[in-house]
C-alpha cells in the first residue's frame, strides 16, 4: 500500500511578520499509524524540498507521544528535508493522500492548482482522500466529477470557527475553515473544541483538529485494509 502526504510549503502567517507552516503533530502521528503498518509513505509538497513546521507545533503545549517520536527520529527528518514537487507526483501511484494541517495550507494548498488536479484525480479513480484541521482548506477548488464542490452534500469537519477565535488568528487567515465547507456545501459538524472529532463519508475523510489527526489515519488504513 502506497499512501502520498501532501504538506504546505507556506511559512508566512499573513502579514503578522510571524511564521507558519504545517502542524508536527498532525504529520508525525497519521505518520506513525501508516508506517507501522506498513504502509510505504511518499511526501510531497508544493515546491519540494523541506517544508516549513509551524512553530506553535514545537512549543512544549503541542507535544505528544508521536512527536516526541519524530524528534528522536533522524531518518524521518531527512525523509522530511527531501518532500517531492507536487507537480511531479501522481494519483496513479498511490492508493490514496493525506494533508496534514497547520495554517500554511490556507494559503499555498487551498489555491494550488496542483493540488486540485491531485485531488480531483484521486476522486476520479475512487481512491481515499484525507486531510485533518486546517487541511481541509484544500476542498475550496476541487470539484467532483459533475462540476459541483467535491465536498457538497458530503458530511465534512476541519478547524471551527471557535478554534481559530481561541488561538486569535480568526482575523489574520485568508478564510475560517468552517465557513468554508459550509460555502462549498458540504454537511460540516464539530465537537467541542480541541476534541477529537473525525468524519468518514465514503472515502472522504476529514478530522477537527491537532486531536483528530491520529484517528483520521487511523480511518484511513481501515479503508486501506478492506
Amino acid at each position: 500500500m502506497k499512501v502520498l502526504f501532501v504538506l504546505t510549503s507556506h511559512s508566512e502567517l499573513g502579514d503578522t511578520g510571524k511564521k507558519t507552516g504545517f502542524w508536527v503533530e498532525e504529520f508525525a502521528a497519521p505518520y506513525y499509524v501508516l508506517a507501522d503498518a506498513g504502509v510505504d509513505v511518499t511526501l510531497a509538497s508544493p515546491a519540494g524540498g523541506k517544508p516549513p513546521i509551524d512553530p506553535s507545533s514545537e512549543v512544549p503545549d503541542a507535544q505528544t507521544e508521536a512527536t516526541d517520536r519524530y524528534n528522536k527520529d533522524q531518518e524521518l527528518q531527512d525523509k522530511l528535508s527531501s518532500t517531492k514537487k507536487l507537480s511531479e507526483v501522481s494519483a496513479d501511484d498511490f492508493d490514496a493522500v493525506f494533508y496534514p494541517g497547520g495554517h500554511g495550507p490556507l494559503w499555498d494548498l487551498s489555491e494550488s492548482e496542483d493540488s486540485v488536479s491531485l485531488i480531483e484525480a484521486f476522486a476520479k479513480q475512487k481512491k481515499p482522500v484525507a486531510a485533518v484541521c486546517h487541511a481541509p482548506a484544500i476542498f475550496a477548488k476541487v470539484k467532483n466529477e459533475k462540476g459541483e464542490p467535491l465536498v457538497k452534500g458530503k458530511n465534512v469537519t476541519g478547524f471551527t470557527n471557535s478554534e481559530e477565535e481561541a488561538v486569535q488568528l480568526t482575523d489574520v487567515v485568508p478564510f475560517l475553515v468552517e465557513d468554508k465547507l459550509q460555502e462549498l456545501g458540504g454537511n460540516y459538524s464539530k465537537v467541542d473544541d480541541w476534541q477529537p472529532h473525525v468524519v468518514r463519508d465514503g472515502l472522504l475523510i476529514t478530522g477537527q483538529n491537532p486531536a483528530s489527526s491520529e484517528g483520521a489515519a487511523k480511518e484511513l488504513l481501515q479503508l486501506l485494509q478492506k
